[in-house]
């Protein structure tokens, strides 16, 4: 990478500071919600019904992006923080979530690694038979110990 410029430590540290104010991911999201409180956000799968009742995480709202200008303002309380996820990294619908939420002045985040991700790291989900869980994928989560150490 020495053909490559690299930004300047304030501006790297401006830009990775953004990113966290602007993205969370799938752990820290688990986490909140596992404390049995109030996690201090509300989880929202943008997706469509049928994928909704293909799989979702246990707690979230489902509100497609396509409904959002229309229902956000009834269902969502602007002074509560919203987190968005979609399917997967591939996917930009939670990002389009995020945004048209944002255009409506809610604080929002989007979950990076979406639904994806989610089940990917072995947490439990929803779908339209009842409760799910799958393995840990080892390609993605640490398996001989609870926090990955970043």
């Amino acid at each position: 990478m020495t053909t490559t410029t690299y930004a300047s430590p304030s501006a790297a540290a401006a830009y990775f500071g953004a990113s966290l104010a602007f993205h969370a991911d799938v752990s820290d999201v688990a986490a909140a919600l596992a404390t049995g409180g109030e996690p201090g956000f509300v989880l929202i799968d943008s997706r469509s019904t049928e994928s909704w009742d293909q799989g979702h995480v246990p707690g979230a709202l489902h509100l497609p992006t396509a409904l959002i200008a229309e229902q956000a303002e009834r269902l969502l309380d602007t002074s509560v923080p919203v987190v968005t996820y979609c399917w997967g990294p591939g996917c930009n619908g939670a990002t389009r979530a995020a945004h048209a939420l944002a255009q409506l002045g809610f604080q929002v985040k989007e979950m990076l690694g979406g639904f994806e991700y989610w089940v990917r790291e072995g947490f439990a989900y929803e779908t339209w038979e009842g409760p799910a869980r799958r393995a840990a994928d080892p390609l993605t989560v640490p398996l001989d110990t609870e926090a990955c150490g970043c």
